[in-house]
């Protein structure tokens, strides 16, 4: 199964905020990451599963 073909429950992105800002999230399918526009951050999202850590993050500057 590869990471393209497990799309983020839009019930999920709903609920999720960033962990650093607590602002809303934004979800980029062909990178398979969820963006914080505020923290200027990249999510990653593995095996459909959203890693809601900032270590993990990758920084968008």
């Amino acid at each position: 199964m590869s990471e393209t073909s497990t799309p983020v429950d839009p019930k999920l992105l709903e609920i999720l905020v960033c962990p650093l800002t607590k602002g809303p999230l934004r979800y980029d399918a062909e990178a398979q990451e969820l963006i914080s526009d505020k923290a200027k951050l990249a999510y990653p999202i593995r095996d459909g599963i959203p890693i809601m850590l900032v270590d993990e993050a990758r920084s968008l500057d």
